[in-house]
């Protein structure tokens, strides 16, 4: 089993026909992604990487039964484009987008809400979702780890792929790229539960960065709720005091948003936390040799 994608996904890409979009589909298709098409409305006919062009996502969806959307669309588009996707009733869209206003992506997650939560978010500004094996929605890269029995949920592109490959003798069941914006649609929280209830993934990476508050809600759900082993890791412990950091959610108020607060908090919930990524990575592999 994999979490939220997996062998029987239908993969579409919204912008194939750009330059991000084609190289990335040529990936997606490498890495055995079921990828049935795109969209592009004036390039409708046409196809890239042998995967037919559509004008629209519920035209895509209605030609190929495709269930997940990867989004591909500059920033000044993306809010239509996933708007697009939610009208359409897709079950997941992967918003890969980086610098969308924060104004859109809150416009969109709450249109997504306005609209039952049938399709879940991912991002934007995320690397995506990778189920080692099955399929790969994104820009996880494919080789990094086989299948395993470990859940990953990241603020962080880049941190994803070193613990992925970190704990490569482990191998993952699904690794999940949230995005680091101060808005997003996935959250650490929902990766959680859903990592809770795959009877395929034994325990739980958790990676987060400072700024906000998420890791520590994070916790306080875990304390209550998640009783599989987890550790985590919170990038930014040797941030300058008071300094704005590159990530949009890099926003620190006060002790408020700390790499140590976020730590103390996954702390007292009985998650391991490591102070380096390898230190974390050494932690899990640690729990898994015990399971």
């Amino acid at each position: 089993m994999a979490i939220w994608l997996d062998e029987n996904s239908r993969v579409l890409v919204q912008g194939i026909t750009g330059s991000e979009g084609r190289k990335h589909t040529a990936r997606m298709l490498a890495a055995g992604t079921n990828v049935v098409g795109g969209t592009n409305p004036k390039k409708a006919g046409t196809t890239v990487e042998g995967a037919p062009v559509f004008a629209s996502v519920a035209e895509t969806m209605e030609a190929t039964g495709a269930n997940v959307s990867v989004i591909f669309v500059p920033p000044a588009g993306t809010k239509t484009a996933v708007v697009e996707a939610i009208d359409a009733g897709i079950p997941l869209a992967v918003v890969i987008t980086e610098g969308v206003p924060v104004h859109d992506s809150t416009d969109f997650w709450a249109y997504a809400i306005s609209k039952g939560n049938t399709t879940r978010i991912i991002g934007p500004n995320c690397p995506g979702i990778a189920s080692p094996g099955l399929s790969n929605a994104g820009i996880i890269p494919a080789d990094i780890t086989p299948r395993g029995r470990v859940g990953l949920v990241s603020k962080s592109g880049t941190l994803t792929y070193q613990m992925m490959f970190e704990l490569r003798d482990f191998g993952f069941s699904t690794a999940v790229g949230i995005g680091g914006d101060p808005v997003i649609g996935t959250t650490h929280i929902d990766a959680l539960d859903a990592f809770q209830a795959d009877p395929d993934t034994d325990a739980i990476v958790m990676i987060g960065e400072i700024g906000g508050d998420a890791e520590e809600r994070a916790a306080a759900h875990i304390e209550a709720h998640i009783t599989k082993p987890v550790v985590g890791y919170v990038a930014g412990f040797t941030a300058p005091e008071g300094k704005t950091m590159g990530h949009a959610g890099a926003i620190v108020s006060g002790s408020s948003g700390t790499a140590q607060a976020k730590k103390e908090a996954l702390e007292k919930a009985d998650v391991r936390v490591g102070k380096t990524p390898s230190e974390t990575a050494r932690l899990m592999a640690d729990i898994m040799r015990s399971l």
